[in-house]
């Protein structure tokens, strides 16, 4: 089973959403596991972590996590190449590091050059931001890279991120 999780925040609240799914191209059979929490974090620039993660969490608490391949997050596993942990690395450690963890960022981090890779997929010209923690990079590229849609963002995370805005 593969977790993909994102969240929109609005009005002091975060609404959570992770989509289950067992196969990587998968494009249309899902799980939705969703959850709006109330007095979220304020955002504190390089620490989105400590706002994000009590989200990832909570929703966690909610779901078997048994048989979990891996877990998608909307950002960067490390921020650096010294790998001062970003959202992806916090939530590895979190889960005692026994559920792999990829990071998938729309923006570029400049600070982090070595543990990251650029991924373009369909017609973009704009790449998506890889990192990974407790599976090899090169390997969480090729997940991404095969998961289903022909654009840019893959269909399930596309709609994932539909869902968080819903």
């Amino acid at each position: 089973m593969i977790l993909a999780f994102d969240t929109y925040y609005f009005d002091n609240k975060a609404k959570t959403v992770c989509l289950e799914f067992n196969e990587w191209n998968e494009s249309k059979n899902f799980k939705v596991h969703t959850e709006i929490i109330d007095n979220v974090a304020e955002y504190i620039p390089g620490e989105f972590y400590k706002r994000e993660l009590p989200c990832i969490i909570s929703l966690l608490n909610k779901i078997d996590l048994k048989n979990i391949e891996a877990i998608i997050v909307d950002g960067f596993v490390y921020l650096d190449d010294d790998k001062k942990y970003g959202l992806g690395g916090h939530l590895y450690e979190k889960l005692n590091k026994e559920i792999p963890i990829i990071g998938v960022a729309k923006t570029n981090f400049a600070s982090i050059e070595k543990d990251k890779k650029a991924l373009f997929r369909g017609d973009s010209i704009k790449p998506l931001y890889i990192t990974s923690i407790g599976i090899d990079l090169e390997e969480a590229f090729q997940k991404v890279e095969n998961m289903a849609g022909e654009f840019r963002m893959p269909t399930l995370l596309k709609e994932l991120d539909r869902l968080t805005k819903e």
